[in-house]
Order: C-alpha cells, then sequence, then structure tokens
C-alpha cells in the first residue's frame, strides 16, 4: 500500500496554487495606479524635492526646501520648491503662508543653485 507524505504538496495542487498567483498578480495589475504615475509634474516634469527645518528646537518655523535636478526647468523647479514649502507649514502649522527669504518669487540671478539642486530658505507664518 502506497501513503502519500501529507506535507508534501501535491503536483496538481502546486500547479493550482502557482496559476491562482499568475492570475493574481495580473488582474491586480489591470488598472492600478503606479506610484510614478500619481506625481505631480511641474512644467511637465517631475521633481524630487524635500522640505525640512533649519533647526526644529531653535526655531520650528524656519525651514528650507531641495529640489533635485533644477536645470530640468527653472521654471518647474521653483513651482515644486513652492508646493513642498506649502506642504511642510500647512503640516507642520496649519497655514499655508510663507515669508521667503530665498523661494520661488527670487531674481533667477540670487537664487541658490548648487550641483543641479535648487534651495530655497523660508519661515512659515502661523494663522
Amino acid at each position: 500500500m502506497f501513503v502519500r507524505n501529507k506535507q508534501a504538496p501535491s503536483k496538481a495542487r502546486r500547479t493550482a496554487v502557482l496559476c491562482a498567483v499568475v492570475l493574481l498578480s495580473a488582474v491586480s495589475a489591470c488598472g492600478l495606479v503606479t506610484p510614478s504615475d500619481d506625481r505631480i509634474l511641474f512644467d511637465g516634469k517631475a521633481f524630487r524635492a524635500k522640505a525640512k527645518p533649519v533647526d526644529k528646537k531653535a526655531s520650528p518655523a524656519d525651514f528650507t526646501v531641495v529640489v533635485k535636478g533644477a536645470s530640468a526647468s527653472l521654471d518647474g523647479a521653483r513651482e515644486a520648491g513652492r508646493y513642498e514649502g506649502i506642504k511642510f507649514c500647512i503640516a507642520s502649522f496649519g497655514s499655508s503662508r510663507i515669508e521667503w527669504k530665498v523661494g520661488p518669487d527670487t531674481d533667477p540671478q540670487n537664487l541658490r543653485i548648487t550641483d543641479d539642486n535648487l534651495t530655497f530658505a523660508g519661515t512659515c507664518q502661523r494663522p
């Protein structure tokens, strides 16, 4: 008499599981928005930008924004920096009001661009 090992799945079961995984993978990919599809474009380009406080303890309202790849579009990089600054201030202080030291409306010759990174500096204004 042949006794089957109950711990080892049968070939049919393995095949069924593999087919189910492939089918679920194919169906889940249909119509889903990938992270790159929901990025906000500025002047038709996606920019990597990050806002962070200069010194949380001394003055939490002071922050900088660094926008990478500014040479792709200076206007787009400026707007990406404005967007990140507003997002930072809303999240931190509940207001979109910003007093820019160097910001999106600064004259082009006075902007801080180093190694293709545009840097803004500002202060969040309380509501």
